[in-house]
């Protein structure tokens, strides 16, 4: 079973920057994955920020893609995000998901967040 730990959110000023990351744990290479970051405003729908698939092409949504920067460790099995000048619409609980498919079972893995707060 994967797992995933969210890590690095906090409080930071707007045009401030936080680096998140997510410890990924239960994988094997058998598999494939993709790796994904998506954020929840409070009151709103959890939306896409940013994926690193399994083919390497990363993408960002149109809201961060000057100010973001995703990428990952193997080595240390752990997926980043950076985002540099935040903004207070920045503001939500950040979460880590992780799908895997190719030689195994299709399947979704989400993490339990990390809060990032972007006061103006």
């Amino acid at each position: 079973q994967v797992q995933l730990a969210e890590s690095g959110g906090g409080s930071v000023q707007a045009g401030g920057s936080l680096r998140l990351s997510c410890a990924v744990s239960g994988t094997t290479s058998d598999c494939s994955y993709d790796m994904n970051w998506f954020r929840q405003p409070i009151g709103k729908e959890r939306e896409f920020v940013s994926s690193i698939p399994a083919d390497g092409s990363i993408r960002y949504a149109d809201t961060v893609k000057d100010r973001a920067t995703t990428s990952k460790d193997n080595a240390k099995k752990t997926v980043y995000l950076q985002m540099n000048s935040r903004k207070p619409e920045d503001t939500a609980m950040y979460y880590c998901k992780v799908t895997r498919f190719g030689a195994c079972p299709t399947s979704h893995f989400w993490g339990q967040g990390t809060q990032v707060t972007v006061s103006s």
